[in-house]
This record gives structure tokens, C-alpha cells and sequence, in this order.
């Protein structure tokens, strides 16, 4: 039996909670709880703690890409639309028709933001940089206020990128 643990990352956003095995990360995902329920400590996995750091890095705007292990749980068309989703560059934004267009199927805006809703690797599958195709923010699990203020985060940062 494979052992779950659970680390949160106050984020200048909110508490972030992160779930994982010692081998791999399964959900990063804002959670409504105003206090942190367990912190970094030595006995933490190792996957856990480099997730906590890494982002930190991205909050504090010197990691635009992430390279701890994770694992999508999801559908055929659901890991193609969250792989699709990597492909938006940090700070930048594509539409629900880009994503659909990108994955050989132009009629399928809808699916893909019913699969972007579905997404619980919160800013390491960038579902934030998503809008509609009128410019506008559209639909965010961690709440509108939260994708404005990611955008607006990565538009300001442009340097010093960890990979």
C-alpha cells in the first residue's frame, strides 16, 4: 500500500495544498483552509519538500517551469488537453479554441474546458493562462481573483528563470 502525504504552501494567494507519495506529486490545489495544517519538516518525502520549493521559486518569480515528478489522473483526452496546456508559455495566454486547435480536434472548446476544470496539478499545468477567446478570464477552480492575479504575476517577472 502506497502511503499519501500532504504538505501546504501559504502562497501570497492562499494555502496551497500539495499531495503526494515519496515518489511522486498527485494534486497541488488551493485549499480554503485559512491555516496551514502541516508544515515542511525534516521527515517530509523529498518530492514533497522540492515541490514546497519550487513554488516558492515560481511566487517569489525566479522558476518558470517546474521539474519535479508528477502524475496526471484523468482521461485520454484529459492528460492531451493538460499536456497541451505545458505548451502556453509562462506569462502568455491561449484560448480554449488555441488548446483545442493544438490538439486536432477545433470543435471541442467545451471538453477542453471541462478537462481544464479537471486539472489538480493547480500552476504546474498551467490551466491559469487559459481565457476565452474574447480576451477574457473565463472559469478558474481557485477563483477568478487568483488567475488574474498568476497572470499578472508572470507578466511582471521576465527574468532570472530557473529550468
Amino acid at each position: 500500500m502506497t502511503t499519501i502525504y500532504k504538505l501546504d504552501y501559504e502562497s501570497p494567494i492562499g494555502v496551497i495544498e500539495i499531495i503526494g507519495t515519496d515518489k511522486t506529486i498527485c494534486s497541488i490545489m488551493f485549499s480554503e483552509e485559512e491555516k496551514k495544517v502541516n508544515l515542511l519538516h525534516a521527515e517530509t518525502p523529498l518530492i514533497l519538500a522540492e515541490c514546497y520549493n519550487q513554488l516558492d521559486e515560481y511566487f517569489k518569480g525566479i522558476r518558470h517551469e517546474f521539474t519535479f515528478s508528477y502524475q496526471f489522473e484523468g482521461t485520454d483526452f484529459q492528460k492531451t488537453v493538460w499536456e497541451a496546456l505545458k505548451e502556453i508559455p509562462y506569462g502568455e495566454t491561449g484560448s480554449y479554441k488555441d488548446i483545442a486547435v493544438s490538439i486536432g480536434n477545433e470543435k471541442a472548446n467545451r471538453a477542453v474546458g471541462n478537462a481544464n476544470g479537471k486539472n489538480k496539478l493547480t500552476i504546474i499545468i498551467p490551466c491559469h493562462r487559459v481565457i476565452g477567446s474574447n480576451k477574457k478570464l473565463t472559469g478558474y477552480a481557485g477563483g477568478l481573483w487568483r488567475k488574474e492575479w498568476l497572470l499578472q504575476h508572470e507578466k511582471s517577472f521576465n527574468m532570472g528563470v530557473i529550468k
